[in-house]
Order: C-alpha cells, then sequence, then structure tokens
C-alpha cells in the first residue's frame, strides 16, 4: 500500500518534535470545525463564523482564528471601511489541511449511529462509569 511522503525531520509521535505540537492543536475541535465552514461558505465575518459554527464562544473564537492566522492557515482582511468590515478567509495552506478534513467528517456523519450504538453497547456492559 502506498503512503504520502512523510518529513525526514518530523515526526508526530516523537515527544518533543515540533510537528506534534502542531498536530495537537490543528486537530483541536474548535480549529477543525472553522477550517471546514471556512472551506464551505468561503469568506466570512466573525458573526458569520460564529453563527456557522454553532456553539463556539467569541472568545475561543477569537483565540482558534488567531492560533490558525499565526499557523498561516487563515487569513484575516480588515477591509477601510466606517466601520471597518473584518473578514476571515483560507489560505493555500488551510485550503490544504481542508480537503483532507472534509472526508473525515463525511465518514463522521455517515458513521455517527454505529458509533453511537458501540457506545451504548460499550456503557452497558462496562457500567455508566467509564462513559
Amino acid at each position: 500500500m502506498a503512503t504520502e511522503q512523510q518529513h525526514p525531520d518530523y515526526d508526530v509521535f516523537a515527544a518533543f518534535c515540533p510537528s506534534r505540537n502542531v498536530f495537537a492543536e490543528l486537530a483541536d475541535k474548535w480549529s477543525l470545525l472553522l477550517l471546514l465552514s471556512l472551506h464551505k461558505l468561503g469568506e466570512q465575518r466573525f458573526s458569520e463564523l460564529q453563527r456557522s459554527v454553532v456553539g463556539v464562544s467569541r472568545k475561543m473564537l477569537t483565540q482558534t482564528l488567531r492560533g490558525l492566522e499565526r499557523d498561516g492557515l487563515v487569513r484575516r482582511t480588515v477591509h477601510p471601511e466606517t466601520p471597518p468590515r473584518v473578514v476571515y478567509d483560507l489560505l493555500p495552506l488551510g485550503h490544504s489541511l481542508a480537503e483532507r478534513v472534509v472526508p473525515i467528517a463525511h465518514w463522521v456523519e455517515e458513521n455517527s449511529d454505529s458509533v453511537l450504538e458501540a457506545r451504548t453497547e460499550f456503557d452497558a456492559a462496562h457500567g455508566a462509569a467509564c462513559a
């Protein structure tokens, strides 16, 4: 089976490898949901992103967008209007990651019933304390 080329200097399984930190931060639920929203809907204002990713607080949205911007995945553009209009969109690196996350989101949507059923069976067999 062919696998994608791995960068020879990075290993996400190594405890002190910088790639592990990048992996952990990008695997955060808010990061992935924001990437998916920007990929699906395109450029959005802060309030539009907050509406599209239901449940994210203003604080978490701000922190996550800053992190994605810092990582070179999201661009924040301030349009010189009164009042200023601020929009967020994906940079090429963000599109590259989002394209890889979309199939995972589809898998989750297609298989949630099975996962929830497995959880119910597990909890029944092992007691609710494990949940």
